[in-house]
């Protein structure tokens, strides 16, 4: 076991590379799969029914088809017709697109479950669509969307091997080129298995903050107040 740990000594800047592609690849498809979704989402409420229509249509195009032939198809279909996109823009379109689809019901549903009361108010108070969903809907539409959209980036996470079919060293890439150089294959298996643990533990635990804080803004959850902060002192005889 210490040669195997002495010997690894060289692959740590490859360990490093791969790991900063896996954040960045997340990051991105991560940010691009909630604008996605959101968009997805506030057009699938539209009044117009072919709005609506094509939507639905949409996602549960992007839901059937699998991640894997989606990265596929964009990185080695695509260029046949003269349209080629770099591997790294190829994976997070595609995680983007795929999670996003499912992100979309997410945030109709979080914006559904927004008391009628609210959007009483909003009409009594006249507010515009932009400021209405920025100071009223999205602030506690938020609350409830973000839970399950944490177990989406978690899964979008455990996506990203994936993209080492497209050419993109990140961890898993760097695994399968390690066991095939070294061998060692429980050892370097075994490692990778701990650091996507700890990055989905990582995102849990931030956006399980977020979500307190997003309560705490509008009030779901009270910080102590001083009365209670403050406890009495025991009187000794």
């Amino acid at each position: 076991m210490l040669v195997i740990i002495e010997g690894f000594g060289r692959w740590i800047p490859n360990l490093i590379s791969g790991i900063t592609m896996t954040l960045m690849v997340t990051i991105a498809g991560g940010v691009g799969a909630l604008i996605v979704a959101i968009i997805l989402g506030m057009l699938s409420r539209s009044r117009s029914i072919w709005v609506r229509g094509v939507v639905r249509v949409f996602i549960e195009t992007a839901r059937g088809i699998p991640l894997f032939v989606v990265l596929f198809w964009l990185f080695y279909a695509l260029p046949l017709f003269g349209i080629t996109i770099e591997p790294f823009t190829v994976a997070v379109l595609a995680l983007a697109l795929n999670n996003g689809a499912y992100g979309a019901e997410i945030i109709r549903g979080a914006i559904n479950s927004v008391p009628k009361a609210q959007w009483d108010a909003i009409v009594a108070l006249n507010l515009k669509p932009w400021d209405a969903y920025r100071r009223v809907i999205f602030p506690q539409a938020s609350i409830l969307m973000i839970a399950p959209m944490s177990n989406l980036f978690i899964l979008l996470l455990k996506s990203t091997p994936l993209v080492y079919t497209i050419t993109l060293l990140d961890i898993t890439g760097f695994a399968n080129e390690y066991r095939a150089t070294e061998g060692n294959t429980a050892f370097i298996y075994g490692l990778i298995l701990i650091l996507y643990f700890i990055l989905s533990q990582t995102i849990t635990v931030l956006l399980r903050w977020l979500e307190m804080s997003a309560a705490r803004r509008v009030g779901l959850v009270q910080k102590p107040s001083l009365s209670r902060q403050m406890k009495p002192e025991r009187v000794t005889s």
